[in-house]
C-alpha cells in the first residue's frame, strides 16, 4: 500500500514538474529552460523505477490518467492566478447605425476608445485593461454585428 501511495504521489510531481517545463521551454529563456528540462529529466529516472514496478496495469493507466487530470488543472490554475492583466487593443468596424450605441456603451463603462469615420463604416479603437472588459466589449460588438480584431501588448 504505501508502495501505490509513494507512486501516486510522484506521478502527480511528475505531472506537475512536466507542465512546468512544457510551459518554461516556450515562455523563458535558455537558462531557465534547459535547467529545467535537466531537472525534469533526472526526476524522470525515479518515474521509471516505478512504472516498471510489479503491480497491475489498469492501476497504473488509472493513476496516471487522474494525476494527469489533477496536475495540469493545478498548474494552469495557477498559471491564471500568476498571469499580469495586459493591455488590449480591439479594433473594431461597425455600420454607421451602431454608432451612437457603441460610443454611448463605451463611454457609459469607462472604456477608453476612440474611432475614424471611414465613410461606410466607423473603426473603433477600443482599449480594455481586464478580461471582464474584454468580455464586455466583445459582447456589445456582438450585438452590433461588428467586424473586429484583438492584439495584446508585448513586452519589447
Amino acid at each position: 500500500m504505501n508502495f501505490l501511495i509513494t507512486f501516486i504521489v510522484l506521478s502527480i510531481v511528475n505531472v506537475v514538474f512536466s507542465t512546468v517545463r512544457s510551459i518554461t521551454t516556450i515562455k523563458s529563456g535558455k537558462t531557465v529552460a534547459s535547467l529545467i528540462s535537466g531537472g525534469y529529466f533526472a526526476f524522470y529516472n525515479i518515474m521509471l523505477i516505478y512504472t516498471v514496478a510489479e503491480f497491475p496495469m489498469w492501476q497504473k493507466c488509472v493513476i496516471t490518467f487522474v494525476c494527469n487530470v489533477v496536475g495540469v488543472w493545478i498548474v494552469k490554475a495557477v498559471e491564471e492566478k500568476m498571469a499580469k492583466e495586459k493591455l488590449w487593443k480591439i479594433e473594431m468596424t461597425i455600420e454607421p447605425e451602431y454608432k451612437g450605441k457603441l460610443e454611448r456603451t463605451l463611454t457609459e463603462f469607462g472604456i477608453p476608445f476612440n474611432y475614424i469615420d471611414v465613410e461606410k463604416w466607423f473603426i473603433f479603437n477600443i482599449y480594455t485593461e481586464t478580461r471582464e472588459q474584454s468580455a464586455f466589449v466583445k459582447k456589445v460588438a456582438d450585438e452590433c454585428k461588428a467586424k473586429y480584431f484583438v492584439s495584446e501588448t508585448k513586452t519589447l
